[in-house]
């Protein structure tokens, strides 16, 4: 059985971009209902962060992955979610439109943007520590879970200098290496509950379609129907993400192969470490 698996925000845009006509028409996409223009990387219309430039980058670049991997194989068995994965993830299931997926990220990710207008956030990356250590250090900062990616992998989320906080007590405990990365809003965890509001306004103005095949969620890795959609999109921004259980629930239900649909593959990696501890 094959899974697609849509990862979350990148941390960079790739330096070289496709050159092919689903591409190109991603890009025209893109810069029509976002006015980011993929190739400059710059804003055409009203500006927003570079965090926002990374999400709607992020969608585009799932959405023109989805249109060459359905050229080349049948189309998937069940599809699987990583953070903001779940936008484009909706689109390959026909629950969306592409243009809607990314019209959604913009959105959103405009939306949290006034949350870093009064506050400085992080996310912090931890590779090393197990789970319980991990979440004692983030209960002495403040700071939260937002992603469980593997046994030994996972991000905090919080204020910047909480964050930077956490970190370096996480090293002084044994974690392998520490990073930082500045983000609009605290990701993926109850500090997001302060414009869960905004949120549900924003996404209740959209029709969401039934999908065409299971769409797995990385909370608690049910399946999403059209009805579930409203509510889930805004709970997904104030709870972690769970991968390592998401991979279980895949593997247990018969997903066999898995591709990675989007930039990068981080969550290759956290697969390939995931079954290496059942060896």
């Amino acid at each position: 059985m094959i899974c697609h698996m849509f990862p979350g925000q990148p941390l960079a845009r790739e330096a070289q971009l496709p050159d092919d006509a689903d591409f190109a028409a991603i890009a025209a996409l893109t810069l029509e209902r976002t006015s980011l223009d993929l190739t400059s990387f710059a804003w055409t219309g009203t500006p927003s962060t570079e965090q926002v430039k990374l999400q709607v980058y992020g969608v585009a670049m799932s959405l023109y992955r989805n249109r060459f991997l359905r050229r080349q194989q049948a189309a998937p068995a069940v599809v699987a979610e990583h953070s903001m994965g779940i936008y484009p993830a909706m689109a390959a299931c026909g629950a969306i439109s592409e243009g809607e997926a990314l019209e959604l990220a913009l959105r959103i990710g405009v939306c949290m943007t006034g949350m870093g207008a009064a506050d400085e956030y992080a996310l912090g990356c931890v590779i090393g520590l197990r789970l319980e250590p991990l979440l004692a250090i983030a209960e002495n900062h403040g700071v939260y879970l937002a992603n469980h990616n593997t046994s030994r992998h996972f991000l905090l989320s919080g204020r910047q200098a909480n964050i930077a906080a956490a970190l370096a007590e996480a090293l002084t405990a044994g974690a392998f290496s520490t990073s930082s990365f500045p983000c609009d809003a605290p990701l993926h965890s109850p500090l997001m509950e302060e414009i869960a509001g905004e949120l549900g306004a924003l996404v209740s103005g959209y029709a969401y379609r039934e999908p065409c095949c299971s769409l797995v969620n990385h909370i608690d890795q049910d399946v999403l129907t059209a009805a579930d959609f409203p509510d889930f999109l805004v709970r997904e921004l104030c709870l972690p993400v769970y991968w390592e259980r998401t991979w279980h629930a895949l593997r247990h239900a018969g997903v066999t192969t898995f591709f990675e649909v989007g930039a990068g593959d981080s969550l290759k990696k956290f697969n390939r470490w995931i079954a290496s501890e059942l060896e």
